[in-house]
């Protein structure tokens, strides 16, 4: 039977939050994407390797984080005298249509992710809902995020979020860029968790194996395990 790496007590990289074994910073290039984005962390999402919104800032130079706290300020994460227009993401926002849509530069658009569980949402929603226009998209299909069952709002992860935003804007290639950061989180993530048929499963519907074959074989690629000390018999 294979075996989880992801125990109690386990190095993680500080970025990706996978063991050094399956870490993956750096193995994509940054998404370019003129979009501003803000990841409202809930506190409980700060450290677990499921939260995409790290994924977001670690793949997305324009991406900010900042832990939620009801103290804080809009001012802290957008400027007093910035002419952004400010969505913020939520299933409960408005509809965005296609007029709205057409009419909004990405250049000058800042969006806010409240990066929590579903539960949790709609209480950070209360709080900031003033700072900006809630919206919401009507997403289709299933989402790729294998490493939580999906819950209310859409079921989808917040990267699949801003994900399909940047596609309802017509940034296709910052989207299929993000997306690729986002399968090679679960694929790896899998992986570290000892589910090798879940991952092989995931890659018979994932463009990795054309984008990315070469980042692929050097994961799948087998490496000493520096833990394990070598007897010698003398």
């Amino acid at each position: 039977m294979s075996r989880s790496v992801v125990l109690g007590g386990t190095d993680r990289c500080g970025q990706c939050r996978l063991p050094p074994r399956w870490c993956i910073c750096d193995a994509l290039p940054p998404v370019e994407c003129p979009v501003r984005v803000g990841i409202l962390l809930h506190r409980r999402e700060q450290w677990r390797p499921t939260s995409t919104g790290r994924l977001i800032e670690r793949a997305c130079p324009a991406a900010r984080s900042h832990v939620f706290h009801r103290q804080l300020r809009r001012d802290e994460i957008i400027a007093p005298d910035s002419r952004d227009t400010v969505w913020i993401l939520h299933p409960r926002g408005a509809p965005l249509d296609p007029g709205r849509v057409a009419s909004t530069d990405p250049a000058r658009l800042h969006v806010l992710l409240l990066d929590s569980a579903w539960s949790e949402s709609g209480r950070m929603l209360q709080s900031v809902g003033g700072w900006g226009q809630p919206v919401r998209l009507a997403l289709e299909g299933g989402g790729r995020y294998w490493l939580r069952d999906p819950a209310g709002g859409g079921g989808v992860s917040t990267a699949e979020a801003l994900i399909g935003l940047l596609s309802t804007l017509g940034l296709d290639h910052a989207a299929a860029s993000l997306q690729l950061h986002l399968e090679l989180q679960v694929y790896a993530s899998l992986r570290a968790r000892g589910r090798r048929e879940a991952a092989a499963e995931y890659l018979s519907t994932s463009p990795l194996p054309t984008a990315a074959p070469g980042i692929l074989e050097r994961l799948q690629a087998r490496r000493p395990n520096p833990s394990i000390r070598r007897i010698h018999r003398g």
